[in-house]
């Protein structure tokens, strides 16, 4: 293992400048006129795995192509990994905000500035130096290895679960390793074990066939953007619950190891409540703020239109009003269920004098991967050993639902092992990736296989 830790330290220098050169493609799924940037993204990386002992196919889709690349497979029946990741990166604009030219990398500080520096190249290419150390030293892995890098993530991953039906018999493993998410700080190495789920519902108020004089029919005609606040105000109490019948029926409880694991993150309340700008914080009552943001159910308006809003006053009563929701969902909620709960809520709730539409919008579930599993123990000691500090558990209150399209067509969990720092930027102007986690994501990697290997025998 020594050996393939001292080659990983030795190549650091090597391993930078080819990140230098994989951040170079302007790959921008969302934009058409970087088709070609995106397919010589793809060769290059599949370039790249070629070098470092993979074998390697560049599978076409009706979007970019897919990039596979595969460990020499040895005789007899080993574990099987998968390390997906994807080489495809947002937008770069506002151009006028970022330091140095997006795709020109720079480094400075101890990290490289590129756009997809972080978000993902950087933290897959850790992934792939890792192997190559493996294989580079005549080191045997103790298991199966491959590599789907994607060029689709950023906008929705729309050929993606297709493909993995197409292709379910190869890919079928015993655990994928994803590497896009974040640590709280290089001293906090993190597993995020569990997302958020999402359920999205549009909710329009009909009232009058037109906008009416406010002064000539206020009083005996109900307004429908006052309907809907008053609908929407009731959904939740002033103790931060969801008043929707049923809602918490299917609420798992945070564990005491839980609760005990996210009181170690690090969090200061009154830097948050600047960090965001707000006055004071509000959250469901008996939560932490950071239980609050990653392991409670919440409903979120996410938009609200009716009547005139152009300058000065207009005296009438809207003909309509609207809005758009989320509910965030935690495990074990099912979205389908969520939206027919608030339907059913809201339709109860609606007055006679208007009538309500309600439109169901798309839905993911949310995702856990119990922390006491043998695999999530082996990733934390992987962790634990590359970063030199006691790993945490994250919950993440966003959703990524490529992990649950994982999970049933392939039918394995994922360990969700970011290297992304809080200040790297992605999505934004400057975005950057951390050098000294980039090399800690590396030492991660090497020693993670043994890790699984080692507990799915303990398993068995």
């Amino acid at each position: 293992m020594q050996t393939v830790l001292d080659y990983l330290q030795a190549q650091q220098g090597r391993f930078v400048r080819e990140l230098c050169d994989y951040v170079r493609f302007p790959s921008v799924s969302a934009q058409p006129q970087h088709q070609p940037d995106m397919v010589a993204c793809a060769e290059w990386l599949a370039a790249r795995a070629r070098a470092a002992g993979l074998e390697t196919e560049v599978a076409a889709t009706p979007g970019p192509p897919i990039v596979l690349a595969r460990t020499p497979r040895r005789p007899g029946k080993r574990p099987h990994f998968l390390v997906y990741g994807h080489y495809d990166v947002q937008p770069p604009e506002p151009l006028e905000l970022w330091t140095s030219p997006p795709f020109e990398p720079r480094l400075a500080d101890g990290a490289l500035y590129a756009r997809g520096s972080a978000d993902n190249k950087g933290q897959h290419l850790a992934h792939l130096n890792a192997v190559e150390a493996w294989l580079k030293t005549g080191s045997e892995l103790p298991c199966d290895l491959t590599f789907l890098i994607e060029g689709e993530e950023e906008v929705g991953c729309v050929h993606l679960a297709p493909f993995l039906r197409a292709r379910a018999k190869e890919l079928r493993c015993d655990a994928i390793v994803i590497s896009d998410t974040g640590i709280p700080s290089k001293k906090h190495p993190a597993l995020t074990y569990a997302l958020r789920g999402i359920a999205a519902l549009e909710v329009k108020v009909h009232g009058p066939s037109r906008d009416l004089h406010s002064g000539l029919f206020g009083g005996s005609v109900d307004n429908p953007a006052m309907v809907l606040c008053q609908l929407l105000a009731r959904l939740r109490d002033a103790r931060g619950r969801i008043t929707i019948p049923g809602w918490y029926d299917k609420v798992r409880k945070l564990t005491a190891y839980e609760r005990k694991e996210m009181a170690r993150l690090p969090y200061k309340e009154a830097a948050y409540r600047k960090f965001i700008g707000v006055p004071q914080l509000f959250g469901e009552k008996g939560f932490t703020p950071m239980e609050q943001r990653s392991a409670r159910p919440t409903v979120e308006i996410n938009g609200l239109t009716s009547g005139y809003q152009g300058e000065g006053s207009k005296t009438i009563i809207p003909a309509w009003a609207s809005a758009k929701l989320t509910f965030r969902l935690v495990p074990d909620q099912n979205p389908a269920l969520a939206l027919r709960l608030a339907q059913k809520h809201l339709r109860k709730l609606c007055p006679p004098t208007v009538r309500l539409e309600l439109i169901p919008g798309h839905g993911g579930e949310p995702y856990l991967v119990s922390p006491d599993s043998a695999d999530a123990q082996a990733a934390l000691r992987a962790l634990r050993a590359a970063f030199g500090h006691e790993p945490v558990l994250l919950r993440e209150g966003g959703s990524i639902p490529i992990v649950n399209d994982f999970k049933a067509i392939l039918g394995a969990n994922t360990l969700l092992l970011g290297l992304s720092l809080p200040d790297d930027n992605p999505h934004s102007p400057n975005e950057k990736f951390d050098l000294d986690c980039f090399a800690k994501g590396m030492r991660m990697s090497a020693l993670l296989w043994p890790e699984l290997v080692a507990a799915r025998s303990i398993k068995e």
